[in-house]
């Protein structure tokens, strides 16, 4: 009957964190679709609006941790159990760092805004985003759902995501050799396809680990990576 009512309580702290990280999902994905948008329209009151939220999806995996270390020390998960929390645990870190990317979409936004347009780049950049945030969602509903066949349809369509930024990278090259002008302006938006570029990396991460949570071993096979610039450095932080 103890154990029963341990396994119980766990149940219920499980949920709770379930609860954390599928808000934090959500802002992520509002993050994601906001900064876009943002950057299509020039608006930099929603750009900054993006910013400052990103502090809430920070708090939130701090929330998520403590949790989990709380999780820990109070009912000593054990086996698979354990592989579950440590699982959230991953997941909300790649959450926090979509987060970041999508923070950094919204900085650009008010430099590019005082920019001449470059043509088709703000379409090509809504559709590299909106298919990286499709690809969150159907993450997020994999973990929810522990469908293993969707997160492997994630993990795959990665490929999709890098083939879209060589293109970019492509186009961009193409601006700035036509007209010297368009150089800063293209380099902020390089940046800004490569922040979307590892949002998909970060996003491949959430689904590996729903399949590691649902058969205990990660992906077997290398996934082919589609970025084939010559690209050296880290916009990260940028």
């Amino acid at each position: 009957m103890q154990d029963q009512h341990i396994a119980s309580a766990f149940d219920r702290d499980l949920e709770g964190i379930q609860a954390l990280i599928m808000k934090m999902g959500g802002m992520v994905e509002t993050a994601i679709s906001d900064a876009s948008r943002a950057l299509d329209m020039r608006d930099t009151e929603l750009a900054e609006i993006v910013r400052k939220n990103d502090k809430a999806v920070d708090a939130l995996e701090e929330e998520v941790v403590a949790e989990v270390a709380r999780v820990i020390a109070v009912r000593a998960p054990t086996a698979g159990d354990l592989r579950t929390v440590l699982t959230v645990l991953k997941i909300s870190a790649n959450l926090e760092r979509v987060g970041d990317y999508a923070k950094n979409l919204a900085k650009r936004t008010s430099v590019l805004s005082e920019m001449p347009m470059i043509n088709g780049s703000g379409g090509s950049i809504r559709r590299m985003s909106k298919s990286v945030n499709l690809m969150l969602k159907d993450a997020l509903d994999a973990y929810i759902q522990r469908d293993i066949d969707l997160a492997a349809d994630v993990r795959q369509r990665d490929a999709e995501i890098d083939q879209m930024y060589n293109a970019l990278f492509r186009e961009f090259l193409t601006h700035m050799m036509e007209d010297p002008r368009n150089i800063t302006a293209c380099m902020h938006l390089h940046f800004i396809a490569k922040n979307l570029e590892r949002m998909g990396d970060h996003v491949t991460s959430i689904a590996e680990q729903v399949i590691y949570l649902v058969t205990g071993e990660m992906p077997d096979e290398d996934r082919e990576k589609k970025d084939r610039t010559a690209y050296v450095g880290t916009p990260d932080g940028a």
